[in-house]
C-alpha cells in the first residue's frame, strides 16, 4: 500500500463541501485520517475564507489512477477545471505526496505548496509529523519550525464528521 497525503480546500459551502470529500475519500480508503481544519484567506484573489485540511490515505491503486479517482471525488462537487488558479473553489483536492515519488509534472511530487502555505504545511506537520518530506529529507514538522509563521490560519472545532468512528 502507497501513503498519499492530500490537501483539501473549500471556500463555498465549506462545511458541506469538505463533508462530502471526507466520505467520498473514505470510500477509497475506509482507515484514512485527518488533520483538524484551518480557515485561512484566500491566496492571489479576494473572496471568503477557505477552510482547509489535510487527509492520509492509503492505495494500491498506481498513482496516475488514484490522481484520477482523486479528480472524480472533486468533479463529483461542481468542481470546474480550467486555468484560472486564484478564484473561489467548491472543493479543492491536490496530491502532496505519493510513497517516495519525486516528479516534475503530471502532478508534480512533493507538492510545492507544502514549501509555500502554512494552511498547508502545519495541517501536515500535525498529522504526520516524523515523516520525511520525499526528496527534502526535512521532516514536516522541522519545515514547519523554521516556517514563516506569520501566515494566518484559525483552527476551527472539529465537525462531527471527522471525528473517530
Amino acid at each position: 500500500m502507497t501513503q498519499a497525503l492530500l490537501s483539501i480546500g473549500s471556500n463555498i459551502e465549506r462545511d458541506h463541501h469538505i463533508e462530502q470529500a471526507v466520505k467520498a475519500l473514505r470510500q477509497l480508503d475506509p482507515h484514512c485520517r485527518f488533520s483538524r481544519i484551518f480557515e485561512a484567506e484566500p491566496v492571489g484573489f479576494e473572496g471568503p475564507h477557505f477552510y482547509n485540511l489535510i487527509a492520509e490515505l492509503h492505495t494500491s491503486l498506481p498513482l496516475h489512477d488514484f490522481w484520477q479517482a482523486v479528480r472524480d471525488v472533486e468533479s463529483q462537487q461542481g468542481r470546474e477545471r480550467n486555468d484560472l488558479k486564484c478564484r473561489d473553489r467548491t472543493i479543492d483536492i491536490d496530491l502532496l505526496t505519493f510513497g517516495e515519488h519525486c516528479q516534475a509534472k503530471g502532478p508534480m511530487l512533493p507538492r510545492d505548496d507544502i514549501y509555500k502555505f502554512a494552511f498547508t504545511l502545519r495541517p501536515l506537520a500535525e498529522l504526520c509529523p516524523d515523516q520525511a518530506i520525499p526528496g527534502d529529507g526535512r521532516t514536516f514538522a522541522q519545515l514547519w519550525q523554521t516556517f514563516d509563521q506569520d501566515q494566518p490560519l484559525w483552527p476551527i472545532e472539529t465537525p462531527p464528521y471527522l471525528k473517530d468512528i
